[in-house]
């Protein structure tokens, strides 16, 4: 029953000589051949190479020269970081058979440490949902309700630790894609300030949006893998040069004197279950010696389509480089260079991806690009500010996550309004470049996870994490069935 084990316990049963890595891997290659056909959160698993590098790792571990306290652990990836040797597909037909020359930044700090990839687990193509129904090798399902989504666009990598297929996963979160797929999944999912991971060698979809972050079974563990990430890294531009202050070992789980601001626009057409569970946990909180201020995050309305204007126009720059030229898919029976372009991404893209690219560059077309792009500029500077404003008067923000419990498949694919709309909770954090984290409240009457977010300001993310903790000791443990 290794597969059971946490991350940060994986790690001290393997210092202790308890187990080999070896035993590790063995027990979730079994975990996923008996449960990945019922979840779909895997794209590529090879078992072999799992093998192998886990008996690399115990005779590091015999020779005493381990890597690290996590040498041998595997972490599964979302398959639009590189991993080089690997598939990365972003789960597109367009990448669907490329295997990338380099690793990301923030794999290879894994690498330095021992960690192993799992494997490279399903994501809404792109990134680019938020029900990793957009896949083009099929749609990820709820560990907890197989008939409904697990969040997007991290869906497989959330739903892999929510159904013991992976101690601890990477992700990516663009506008929610962490925090969705945890509060849907009941696991803890933390996107960090931007220009804390390095975003080198994560496949890009809205350069000033997009960040790596982490996924595990509890606060400490999610906290682990971040600290491991974190860092400094000329090779991307937006990298912020600051010593790491995240140190999940520090965790106190203590709110004493933190004041905590309640967003009101935060509250509004929420699920009646949600809200209440919420705002019980707000009261656990108080009790617990943390003072809650009503704030007011008065720009929250705009989000939606600040972001997906912005989005869009990023991704729409982003995406020209998969043209069928230098790699990835090529389509046959070409004709000319323009029938090249045309052919191979029509065919290459899924549905999704070709709508925000039309928007992206329609957005950004002569005659349309002050009406639309620079206008969402000026928003994005307006719910920044909001911020600014929030975090003068409080240490941190708390939220719900989302405004339902996960919905149905298919519930929302023909109506992309409704599931853009699904994204109104998270997407601000993105657009402020702040850090935030869902972790879980409890289940609904359905059976279904209740995440809360927590929001703080810049490289905050240790306040954050001592939040999530308190949180996470007023909730009973919660796991699917599966």
């Amino acid at each position: 029953m290794l597969h059971r084990k946490g991350f940060t316990e994986l790690s001290k049963l393997l210092s202790e000589k308890k187990i080999s890595s070896r035993e590790i891997a063995e027990s979730y290659i079994k975990r996923i051949n008996e449960t990945d056909n019922k979840i779909n959160s895997y794209i590529t698993f090879d078992e072999d190479r799992l093998i192998r590098e886990a008996e690399i790792s115990d005779s590091r571990r015999s020779a005493g020269k381990a890597l690290s306290p996590f040498d041998g652990i595997p972490v599964a990836i979302k398959d639009n970081i590189n991993t080089s040797g690997i598939k990365t597909t972003c789960a597109s037909k367009i990448l669907e058979n490329f295997i990338p020359p380099f690793n990301a930044a923030a794999y290879e700090k894994l690498l330095e440490k021992g960690i192993i990839a799992l494997g490279k687990t399903n994501l809404d193509e792109f990134a680019m949902g938020s029900s990793t129904e957009n896949s083009y090798f099929g749609t990820s399902k709820n560990p907890y309700d197989t008939t409904r989504v697990p969040g997007g666009s991290s869906g497989g990598s959330a739903a892999s630790v929510s159904a013991f297929m992976a101690p601890a996963a990477l992700g990516s979160d663009t506008g929610g894609s962490i925090r969705q797929p945890a509060a849907f999944c009941g696991v803890t999912g933390i996107k960090p300030t931007y220009g804390r991971v390095s975003r080198y060698g994560l496949v890009a979809f809205a350069s000033s949006l997009d960040q790596i972050g982490t996924f595990g079974r509890n606060v400490e563990d999610a906290a682990s893998l971040l600290q491991m990430i974190s860092g400094y890294d000329n090779r991307d531009s937006t990298s912020i040069n600051k010593e790491v202050d995240i140190d999940a070992g520090k965790i106190t789980r203590s709110v004493k004197g933190l004041k905590i601001g309640v967003p009101e626009e935060y509250f509004q057409g929420i699920n009646s279950e949600i809200k209440e569970r919420i705002e019980r946990k707000i009261k656990e909180l108080e009790k617990l010696g943390a003072e809650i201020k009503p704030i007011s995050l008065r720009y929250t309305e705009y989000a939606i389509p600040v972001y997906y204007l912005i989005a869009t126009a990023e991704a729409s720059s982003n995406l020209a480089r998969y043209d069928g030229v230098r790699y990835g898919f090529r389509a046959d029976e070409l004709k000319d260079l323009l029938s090249l372009y045309v052919k191979s991404r029509s065919q290459g893209f899924g549905k999704e991806v070709k709508r925000r690219i039309i928007l992206g560059t329609f957005s950004l077309s002569s005659g349309y690009y002050d009406a639309y792009y620079l206008k969402a500029l000026k928003g994005r500077t307006l719910i920044i500010n909001d911020f600014k404003n929030a975090f003068s008067q409080v240490d941190a923000i708390i939220s719900p996550v989302t405004t339902t419990t996960a919905f149905k498949i298919g519930e929302m694919t023909n109506d992309p309004l409704q599931m853009y709309m699904s994204d109104i909770l998270t997407i601000s954090a993105n657009l402020a470049g702040i850090p935030a984290l869902s972790v879980p409240a409890g289940l609904d009457s359905n059976g279904l996870p209740i995440g809360i977010q927590i929001m703080g300001n810049h490289f905050e993310e240790q306040k954050i994490l001592n939040i999530a903790a308190a949180v996470e000791d007023t909730c009973d443990e919660i796991s699917p069935s599966i």
